[in-house]
């Protein structure tokens, strides 16, 4: 599947490429984001709420929902910042997304996306995203690397997912100051929250690891803090929420443990 979704995000940028020098323009003139990685270095475990539609995994989730209305509730049930899932075909979701939560809330936004390409992350940046997401998986260590880099040279924040510990290796080498760990299996959509429990405490002290995927209850969130995740990613649960105020002020306020520093 993620072959799948990344062949996919290359057509999807390769028309694209006539709205180029716009891009780059809109990419320059808009202001920078709220701080992404900055907002997730809370007390206690971060929640990072995302809006989801639908998945290949659960089909429909909620397919009439309005990002607007759904970002302002998660700000105020204690949300640290957005995830705006803007892949069309399987998960529902597009760049106007971003405008309307942007338009209701003063929350950080990840962009989450297949970002295969360059010109996603200039795209992005026009947007007003603080942040994209790349999937280590979906990248060569060299082409994650140049990507990493030119998210920095655009202002734009990244959080960098990996599943396993020569991904996180690839990770660290692009400099990545925020690292997910996808508890999903996205070649199965099976999901094992084993793997954010194991790989959660190999990232350094120094950058902020995220646990994504499986979180539908403070059960888990405890988990992730047990591992020493900073913060959670959770999208199924609270989007399909009847209140997602309550659905995410539920998650929040779980303390922190902390990772330990590397050993000299």
């Amino acid at each position: 599947m993620l072959g799948e979704l990344s062949a996919a995000a290359r057509e999807r940028t390769a028309a694209l490429a006539a709205r180029r020098q716009e891009l780059e323009r809109l990419a320059a003139e808009a202001p920078r984001g709220p701080a992404f990685a900055a907002a997730l270095g809370r007390p206690s475990v971060a929640v990072i709420g995302e809006v989801k539609r639908r998945s290949p995994s659960k089909g429909d989730i909620a397919p009439g929902l309005s990002a607007g209305e759904q970002s302002a509730a998660y700000e105020a049930g204690g949300a640290a910042v957005l995830s705006i899932l803007t892949e069309p075909a399987r998960f529902g979701g597009s760049n106007a997304d971003i405008a309307a939560a942007r338009a209701a809330t003063a929350l950080p936004i990840l962009k989450k996306d297949f970002h295969v390409e360059p010109l996603q992350l200039v795209e992005a940046r026009a947007l007003g995203a603080s942040a994209a997401l790349l999937i280590a998986r979906a990248l060569h260590p060299r082409d994650l690397k140049a990507l990493s880099q030119l998210a920095r040279d655009l202002a734009l924040e990244t959080l960098v997912e990996i599943r396993d510990e020569r991904e996180l290796d690839a990770a660290l080498a692009a400099d990545a100051a925020v690292i997910g760990v996808n508890n999903r299996n996205l070649e199965t959509l099976l999901i094992d929250l084993a793997t954010g429990e194991r790989i959660v405490p190999l990232i350094p002290a120094d950058r902020v690891a995220v646990f994504e995927s499986g979180v539908y209850g403070v059960a888990e969130v405890e988990r992730a803090a047990a591992a020493g995740a900073d913060a959670v990613l959770v999208g199924s649960s609270i989007s399909a929420a009847a209140d997602p105020v309550a659905a995410v002020r539920a998650l929040a306020g779980v303390p922190r443990r902390g990772r330990a520093p590397a050993a000299a």
